[in-house]
């Protein structure tokens, strides 16, 4: 009776499984293959496979071409592509040395105040960013006003002309931000980590003669690399689809990222009614989440297996 029991159990996971399988892959693969459509093989048939796959010939692959073509060149798509690109690289790239840093010290050290910087970083978890949205856009004001002020002079004196420092409307003003709304996040989820690594190692390389700086960049960092990739993705996905602080910092369209790009692109779609260009757009945006989870999901996985484990 029990084996009976025991087979459906099974088939019925399968089943689930591979139902959830199909929800989450089915709609990637339908944008992928709707993007070498025209706006006419769309409305006839949304769900049906593109005329370069059912029946391939120079003219149906020529659509699409045509559709990443107008997308990537004709809506500047590759300009706002490689404006994400430098403002997420830039910004990663501090979240998790200062990350690693700050969760490092806080893990391994004793110091007066320790528990207050910790819980403080646990604070910046609990307040959501849409509530200083405009406190942010009055203060990065008073910022570059406070910073023109004291060094337009000496630049003036220098015969270079005027200077005009503003954190609005710049990829720098940006990256501040992404980093200080990651950092808690990080913080959080390293310090946990650098808790489970051996201190004995620690103690042994300062037996050595390394120094402190040597310590964590040659032997506890590369230690910590399952928590750092995984907290790297996390990241990553967050940055690559923030729309809303991009939104209200950027106005220039040379600044443009590529959520706002895709926002663009959208309105163009339904107003010129090209529905390839908006799905070709789409693809852009999505190859590289996918492409950094293919490549990092082992380390992903593994960091996650050890901080449950170890946690």
């Amino acid at each position: 009776m029990a084996a009976p029991f025991s087979k459906l159990t099974k088939g019925l996971k399968i089943a689930f499984l591979t139902a959830y399988l199909v929800t989450v892959v089915f709609p990637m693969i339908w944008v992928l293959y709707t993007s070498a459509k025209n706006t006419q093989e769309i409305y006839r048939s949304p769900f049906g496979l593109p005329k370069f796959i059912t029946s391939p010939s120079r003219r149906h692959i020529k659509s699409l071409i045509t559709n990443y073509r107008k997308a990537w060149v004709d809506s500047h798509f590759g300009r706002y592509f490689f404006n994400s690109i430098y403002v997420v690289g830039v910004s990663l790239a501090l979240i998790l040395l200062l990350g690693c840093m700050a969760a490092y010290v806080l893990a391994r050290f004793e110091f007066w105040g320790r528990n207050a910087i910790y819980l403080l970083f646990l604070c910046g978890l609990l307040i959501p960013m849409q509530l200083v949205l405009i406190p942010l856009f009055f203060q990065f004001t008073d910022m570059g006003n406070w910073l023109t002020n004291l060094f337009a002079p000496p630049v003036r004196a220098l015969g270079l002309g005027e200077l005009t420092i503003s954190l609005q409307n710049s990829h720098a003003g940006l990256i501040l931000i992404y980093v200080s709304a990651s950092l808690p996040f990080t913080v959080f989820v390293l310090t946990a980590f650098f808790r489970t690594l051996p201190g004995e190692l620690r103690e042994a390389a300062m037996l050595d003669g390394a120094s402190e700086y040597r310590t964590f960049f040659s032997i506890m960092m590369p230690l910590g690399k399952p928590g750092i990739v995984t907290t790297a993705i996390f990241n990553f996905l967050g940055l690559w689809n923030e729309y809303l602080f991009a939104l209200v910092f950027l106005t220039s369209d040379r600044l443009k990222t590529l959520p706002l790009g895709i926002a663009s692109l959208s309105m163009q779609a339904q107003y010129r009614s090209d529905f390839g260009l908006l799905f070709a757009g789409l693809v852009i945006s999505m190859l590289p989440v996918l492409l950094v989870y293919i490549v990092l999901q082992e380390k992903l996985t593994k960091g996650i297996t050890i901080g449950a484990l170890k946690g």
